[in-house]
């Protein structure tokens, strides 16, 4: 019997593996389709922006099969596969490679299929495919839905990504203070439009939440982007925005570390590391949005090398209670598009609740937001704001984009952690809910409709977190990953959002009412497909980067 289990496994193994191949070589194919149409101009009658972006999401589709595979031949190579895991993965490898052959959702209403791109050859080849067909057809079968569910509510769990025993020590402390510190007042903050408290801000300086990535010498940790996603993710699933005030730090300190000099560095560094220093990041104007290129804020230099800014910004994060600005600025006026722009560290005062923006030349107001609350937005303007000498960033002018662009990678792998923090709060009290909610004399979680929501907000969760923490990976360990940062933000957010609506639809009336938890995760979760790259931006990223690796020699 054991030698029979034991051949089972390894054929179940082998099928992952298969599959996993299978979806590279239609992933292939379908990049040659689009490369050929691409050049000749005509996409098979599609718009060139809707197959580019098509492609973008087959090769992010793929790539969580290809992770999630991974994933479960890592875990059972040291015997750790849990019944649980391979359930979860057999649901969602299956349902993802059902989207690949029917259509995969860019939206709710953007259903991309491969006869878009004339690739209904290579899709009828894939479903030929017998690894692939018994992941269609049974992988995300009721059986394992319902099993995956039953598994969950008799206490099991799943194994989470990136977790050695030093970032599961980790994983554990951030948990244990967001259960304690964040979960019981998230609510009450977000309802009441309130900052997180400062005394809150100081205890999560005091756990390292701000020093993660930044080295020791400047007094962080230097731990890297997989802790950092870790310690994203959980304070993620207390309130995003608890996630989110680690962004700031993150960016900020990533410019800084990269492209400051050693004066700025020894500046600037260990008060982020320690927390005592909040920085906020001013790249987007009312107008631009994500083209850089045409941002018109001015930077302007004087006879004694002091700068002063005039112009304005909007949607900027955290921005009265922040210590120090990085902001983008146009420093040289007769350059055009991205050459003229150049990066600021800008020092000025926290402000209050009554006086949130005490600096001479500098002003702004508060931007009414649905969730994404506890730092709040803001629309600043700037009228000649003083910024020092050694304010402009590495001392060079018109390398703002190039600087920017560094942390790119990691604001992206950090977004989608943070999306898999609100995706797994989704999930709990979807699935509290459902526990606990009785209907015609059952608990309403042995709905079929309601098992199955559930089942696929696991199954989702954990394709998409083995994609994030694929990119973390690659980020430590030196490669280039702008793709698969994009990718991952791109799934993930996804997942965010339709988990927070599967919970809510779970919840019934009761979701829609203010007094639940749930109607806000319901608006955190929106703002993942926006920020850090819109998600037809990153589609377009992703698409151009694929193609360009493809006829780069």
């Amino acid at each position: 019997m054991a030698r029979e289990s034991t051949t089972a496994a390894k054929k179940d193994l082998e099928r992952y593996r298969e599959a996993a191949q299978a979806a590279q070589l239609f992933q292939q194919r379908a990049l040659a389709a689009v490369d050929a149409h691409m050049a000749a101009g005509t996409p098979a009658g599609t718009d060139p922006q809707r197959a580019l972006h098509g492609l973008a999401w087959i090769a992010t589709v793929v790539q969580a099969i290809v992770q999630g595979a991974k994933t479960v031949e890592a875990l059972a190579s040291r015997d750790a596969l849990g019944a649980l895991d391979d359930l979860a993965f057999r649901i969602g490898i299956g349902e993802y490679l059902a989207q690949l052959l029917g259509g995969i959702p860019m939206s709710q209403t953007e259903i991309f299929r491969p006869n878009e791109i004339g690739a209904d050859r290579p899709a009828a080849e894939l479903a030929a495919n017998p690894a692939v067909d018994w992941f269609v057809r049974g992988g995300n079968g009721p059986e394992n839905r319902a099993a995956l569910v039953d598994g969950l509510g008799d206490g099991g769990t799943l194994s989470r990504p990136g977790d050695d025993a030093f970032l599961a020590a980790i994983r554990e402390q951030f948990r244990r203070f967001t259960t304690d510190r964040i979960l019981p007042h998230a609510h009450r903050w977000h309802l009441a439009d309130d900052l997180i408290p400062d005394s809150v801000v100081a205890e999560m300086a005091e756990l390292g939440t701000f020093g993660v990535c930044i080295a020791e010498e400047h007094g962080g940790f230097g731990l890297g982007k997989t802790a950092m996603c870790v310690v994203t993710e959980e304070l993620s699933r207390g309130w995003v925005a608890a996630g989110s005030l680690g962004t700031r730090s993150e960016i900020a300190g990533e410019l800084i570390s990269l492209a400051g000099t050693a004066e700025q560095k020894a500046r600037w560094l260990p008060g982020i590391a320690d927390g005592s220093i909040l920085p906020t990041a001013v790249f987007t104007e009312p107008d631009t949005g994500s083209d850089l290129a045409h941002l018109q804020t001015r930077a302007r230099r004087s006879a004694d090398g002091t700068w002063s800014i005039t112009g304005s910004k909007a949607w900027i994060t955290h921005a009265a209670r922040s210590d120090l600005m990085t902001v983008l600025a146009r420093s040289e006026p007769d350059e055009r598009g991205y050459r003229g722009l150049s990066m600021f560290l800008a020092p000025k005062r926290r402000g209050t609740r009554d006086a949130p923006f005490p600096d001479a030349g500098l002003d702004g107001s508060d931007i009414p937001v649905l969730g994404y609350r506890g730092m709040r937005e803001y629309q600043i303007s700037f009228s000649d704001f003083p910024v020092p000498a050694d304010g402009l960033l590495g001392m060079a002018t018109g390398e703002g984009f190039k600087q920017l662009m560094q942390t790119f990678e990691g604001a992206r792998i950090q977004t989608a952690a943070r999306a898999l923090g609100v995706a797994q709060r989704a999930f709990e009290l979807g699935f509290a809910y459902a526990t606990d909610r009785k209907q015609f004399g059952k608990a309403i979680v042995h709905f079929p409709r309601v098992c199955d929501k559930l089942a696929l907000m696991v199954a989702e969760q954990a394709m998409a977190g083995a994609l994030t923490y694929h990119a973390a990976a690659a980020k430590d360990e030196g490669r280039r990953c702008d793709i698969e940062a994009g990718m991952a933000k791109l799934l993930a957010a996804r997942v965010a959002w339709s988990n927070a609506d599967n919970a809510l639809q779970i919840h019934g009336g009761n979701g829609y009412a203010l007094e639940f938890e749930i109607s806000r995760v319901l608006c955190d979760a929106r703002i993942l497909n926006i920020f850090e790259g819109a998600a037809e931006i990153q589609a377009q990223v992703i698409g151009k980067g694929l193609l360009a690796r493809r006829n780069t020699p």
